[in-house]
């Protein structure tokens, strides 16, 4: 990786200035977030962020995609095992609790908070986050599909299906008001074959 100029990129700087951003991109949200205040934060000159990002827009994708793997590090659903059901329901096991996360609820509550940059910053996540999700999960039914383990003509579509099954719980609005009882194991694991359970009813192999 290179900077302005033909420069190496330093990389333990560009984590740094990452790092910090992601902090303040949190507590502030992005309009207030200034490239001003990233360099004080990270005791740095505003010129050394320049050369590793043009802009506060990709400073703040580079804080978001980060921010992603760090919840969701390598592949999300990397070995899972088993039969189709067992590898749905530790997918969406994974999914969920993610979802109810604390920190993907601020994040999505940052970027909905920020009216002025609403459209933009949710491209930016979309990007980094969900898509990236929904893109394993594609991989995983085609697989499944391939084995004939399932049938699933359309990953693609299938999948958002499949998200949307558990981004849409109503644990969400749970978690609102009583935390601990939606992020419960016993909660989570019945929503989870519920829902499994209805998926397969659509994609079962002739």
């Amino acid at each position: 990786m290179t900077g302005r100029r033909g420069r190496p990129v330093n990389q333990d700087l560009h984590a740094k200035i990452v790092d910090v951003a992601c902090a303040l991109f949190s507590e502030f949200g992005f309009q207030a977030t200034t490239m001003d205040k990233v360099a004080r934060e990270a005791k740095i000159s505003k010129l050394s962020i320049y050369r590793h990002f043009n802009s506060k827009e990709a400073l703040f994708s580079a804080a978001i995609t980060t921010r992603c793997q760090d919840l969701a590090p390598g592949y999300l659903f990397e070995g899972v095992k088993g039969t189709a059901e067992e590898q749905l329901q530790a997918v969406g096991n994974s999914l969920l609790r993610l979802l109810l996360s604390e920190d993907v609820k601020s994040m999505e509550a940052m970027i909905m908070s920020d009216t002025t940059n609403q459209l933009a910053l949710s491209r930016l996540y979309y990007e980094a986050g969900p898509q990236r999700f929904v893109g394993q999960i594609e991989d995983l039914l085609r697989n499944l599909h391939d084995k004939q383990a399932l049938s699933v003509p359309d990953p693609k579509q299938s999948a958002r299906l499949f998200a949307a099954l558990f981004k849409g719980a109503d644990l969400h609005y749970i978690a609102r008001f009583d935390p601990e009882t939606a992020q419960r194991d016993d909660v989570i694991s019945s929503y989870c074959q519920a829902a499994v359970g209805v998926f397969l009813a659509a994609h079962r192999s002739a």
